[in-house]
């Protein structure tokens, strides 16, 4: 589906799209997204599996792709009014204030993003800052090629300088007190 980028794009409009259409709207602007690989999907479903099982019977989710995240949305806008919608492969929300039934509203705590060859400089670049600005607390950044994941955590407003770790190590969920996840677990030999 082809759009035309000079309209201002709001998230009224995605709403009366097809629900087949994979679609993110940053700053009105939307953004089309191919579906996943199987590689991505198998480390996607490793992730949330150790983050999910630790978070059992605890007051944050954790939600997988496609969840709609509304990062700049405040109480009383309406879908109108909202210029900004992601959907991170992997996101946990602490604050159940911030869940609806079309997602979260607000930064959440956690974001991971699955890098690909064709997404690669978008969440390097384009939702590194958004996510930013947003004030979601940690960013990571997988790379399945690489097999590294780059854990960036917002500290007076900046997300400082990434933690990088590869291979088999152990990756500590900043936001999530005790829980880490086992590398070896998601990028096996």
């Amino acid at each position: 589906m082809a759009l035309p980028q000079e309209k201002q794009w709001t998230y009224a409009d995605v709403l009366a799209w097809d629900e087949g259409e994979r679609v993110e709207l940053i700053y009105s602007q939307p953004h089309m997204m191919a579906p996943p690989s199987r590689r991505h999907q198998e480390v996607s479903g490793a992730l949330y599996l150790q983050i999910g099982n630790f978070l059992q019977d605890k007051k944050c989710q954790v939600y997988h792709a496609p969840f709609g995240v509304r990062l700049f949305e405040q109480d009383g806008d309406t879908p109108s009014q909202v210029d900004t919608l992601v959907e991170p492969d992997l996101t946990v929300v602490c604050d159940p204030d911030k869940l609806d039934d079309a997602g979260c509203k607000g930064a959440p705590d956690l974001i991971i993003e699955i890098i690909s060859p064709s997404t690669q400089r978008h969440d390097r670049f384009v939702k590194y800052n958004l996510h930013q600005r947003a004030g979601v607390r940690e960013y990571w950044i997988v790379d399945p090629v690489s097999h590294t994941v780059s854990v960036y955590t917002l500290e007076d407003g900046a997300y400082h300088a990434a933690a990088v770790y590869a291979g088999t190590a152990s990756v500590p969920v900043g936001v999530l007190e005790g829980c880490a996840v086992d590398l070896s677990r998601v990028f096996p030999a």
